[in-house]
């Protein structure tokens, strides 16, 4: 599994929503770009969700559900692996999830 960094693409479910990444550590990097850390994904904003009326589109995500390394920490938080899902606040509540298309880098793994 690969760790995420700050240029990881998030979606969520309606598959062109995309998740703003904001990392919250500087000092662990890949390749100069952030680390993404456990909390990083959460409350993030979602663009570009294709979700229509009536349904309200994908805006915010909400707390990760998987995902976090078991093993790897900076600064005593768990490192974001590619296996990172959550709950979008769409609709059908508790239905769309989010996810990761890419992770940022191809270089560095870690064990869930």
């Amino acid at each position: 599994m690969l760790l995420l960094t700050q240029d990881a693409v998030l979606l969520c479910g309606h598959a062109l929503g995309r998740v703003s990444n904001t990392p919250s550590q500087g000092w662990v990097t890949i390749e100069g770009r952030s680390v993404l850390v456990r909390a990083d994904p959460e409350g993030r904003p979602i663009g570009g969700c294709v979700n229509a009326a009536p349904l309200k589109p994908c805006l915010t995500t909400l707390a990760v559900r998987t995902g976090y390394s078991s093993l790897l920490r900076v600064d005593g938080r768990e490192v974001c692996l590619d296996t990172v899902r959550g709950f979008t606040n769409g609709d059908p509540p508790g239905a769309v999830d989010y996810h990761v298309a890419a992770a940022g880098q191809g270089f560095v793994s870690g064990d869930a």
